[in-house]
């Protein structure tokens, strides 16, 4: 996901919803399905500025947000190249027994994750949160993403025994198995949609 994002301080949120197709998410976070269009995306960004998705849509940095949104086995992510969605549209993401999980980053490096099942909430994390302390209360899979999405560095700024501010968007693509790269993203059906 991370590739898709502008160079320059990325400003993103990535929902992810387990039996829900593409469409769906997209019109349960306020899409207009009459703006969805069908995507592949660009070989690269015009800028530093531009994301993926914008690009593709060919909107200019700052005149609108964009969503990409796509299916890899039972879950489809939601990509928002803007932070113009959050974590309020989880619940409904999660109705009718699905689980569902977002992840935010924003340009001042505050970054969250909700985690939901069935529009209850299980879980919680604030990257200021001590993840080791908080780990043995969460739900077994969440569990299990974070400890798929390690723990890395950036730049050797990390102290040992320490998470860097990108672990909760590794763990919402951990848990929905998004392990892929944009090769593998752009041999999968896309939708995309101006947003915001």
């Amino acid at each position: 996901m991370s590739e898709l994002a502008s160079d320059e301080n990325p400003n993103h949120t990535v929902h992810v919803v387990s039996g829900l197709e593409p469409a769906e998410a997209l019109e349960i976070l306020g899409a207009k399905p009459r703006l969805f269009q069908p995507c592949e995306l660009p070989d690269g960004k015009p800028d530093r500025w531009t994301s993926l998705p914008a690009a593709a849509l060919g909107i200019e940095s700052g005149a609108s947000g964009a969503l990409l949104a796509g299916r890899i086995g039972e879950w489809t992510f939601v990509y928002d190249d803007s932070m113009a969605t959050d974590h309020l549209s989880t619940p409904s993401l999660s109705a009718n027994g699905r689980s569902a999980a977002t992840s935010m980053f924003s340009i001042h490096a505050n970054a969250s994750l909700s985690y939901f099942v069935n529009s209850e909430q299980l879980a919680w994390i604030d990257i200021h949160d001590d993840l080791e302390e908080n780990l043995p209360s969460m739900p077994a899979d969440l569990r299990a993403a974070f400890d798929a999405a390690g723990i890395f560095g950036l730049d050797g700024d990390v102290e040992p025994g320490k998470h860097d501010d990108a672990i909760l968007m590794r763990a919402v693509c951990a848990l929905a198995g998004l392990t892929c790269t944009l090769s593998d993203l752009r041999r999968i059906p896309l939708l995309v949609t101006a947003f915001g």
